[in-house]
């Protein structure tokens, strides 16, 4: 198939990466030359723009960091949309609120198009093997199209519902999850060195423990570092549990664990670590005093 992707970041290069291996053709936009650039060395097509990328396009994928990226990228000057043939498919893996999902997948049907909500997890690493876990969520056409993309990039789709929006209340309520254990993990690695333990001793013990989990294993170990690889900022959650707690008081449910994760996050983001990856959600407890986790 003809592939628009807009957005390569760190899981966007991932995704593209493996739709090219399946044999897909890639023609990609970002912002950031370098990962034109990097998409050009894999054999892709660099566009200046999403229009260009996506001309004639049978699918495009969008992989923002919000809501209103993904807008501006199909409908706003230069945007997708104009130029796909009717019928043609917008794959959105942007992680967002489940109103804006069902507001963007109705603007893209009244111009002729198919949408497929389709958030996704694994990070870096399941990106770049096809190994994804996607939470999808539209019509029965939309699925019957993507099929093939979703073959490429995922290890197991979950199909979420028959319209926009079930499948980015099924990323909202996993990155619940995921920022808590971020969170804790920083918590418990951040006490433990302030009370003399060796890091690197306490992540292992947690792994090989029932106070581990999938996050604090993977996050861990960058914990003990400057955080200068970045695959997942610190201001990508502080989004992510805001969506959390904006669903969650429309709905009258309680959160307080997001909330106490979203300070974390927060926190981390106010003391300048914002950009960082998001295992420094560690220097929060820094900023408070707390001995630093990193190694010297």
């Amino acid at each position: 198939m003809k592939i628009g992707f807009i957005g390569l970041g760190a899981m966007g290069k991932g995704m593209a990466g493996a739709l090219m291996h399946a044999g897909h053709s890639v023609s990609g936009y970002d912002v950031n030359p370098a990962a034109l650039d990097w998409l050009k060395g894999r054999g892709g097509t660099p566009a200046a723009s999403a229009a260009q990328a996506c001309a004639d396009a049978d699918a495009v994928i969008l992989m923002t960091v919000n809501a209103a990226q993904a807008e501006a990228a199909l409908f706003g000057p230069d945007g997708a949309v104009a130029g796909l043939p009717p019928g043609a498919l917008v794959l959105s893996s942007v992680t967002m609120a489940a109103a804006d999902a069902e507001r963007l997948g109705g603007r893209v049907t009244e111009a002729g198009l198919l949408f497929l909500d389709a958030p996704v997890s694994g990070g870096v690493g399941g990106a770049e093997s096809g190994q994804l876990t996607i939470m999808a969520s539209g019509s029965e056409a939309a699925f019957e199209v993507a099929a093939p993309l979703l073959d490429a990039m995922s290890k197991r789709v979950f199909r979420c519902g028959d319209a926009p929006g079930a499948g980015s209340t099924m990323k909202m309520v996993h990155q619940l999850a995921a920022g808590a254990n971020i969170a804790v993990g920083a918590e418990a690695m951040s006490l433990g060195a302030h009370l003399g333990l060796d890091p690197a001793t306490l992540l292992e013990l947690l792994n090989a423990s029932a106070g581990g989990s999938w996050m604090i294993a993977n996050r861990g170990p960058r914990m003990m570092t400057e955080g200068d690889d970045v695959t997942s900022a610190v201001d990508i959650f502080v989004k992510d549990l805001g969506i959390v707690l904006d669903a969650a008081r429309a709905a009258r449910f309680p959160v307080p664990v997001a909330a106490s994760a979203l300070q974390v996050f927060l926190g981390a983001s106010s003391a300048g670590f914002g950009a960082k990856d998001d295992s420094q959600a560690v220097r929060f407890y820094e900023a408070l005093g707390g001995k630093p986790v990193r190694k010297p």
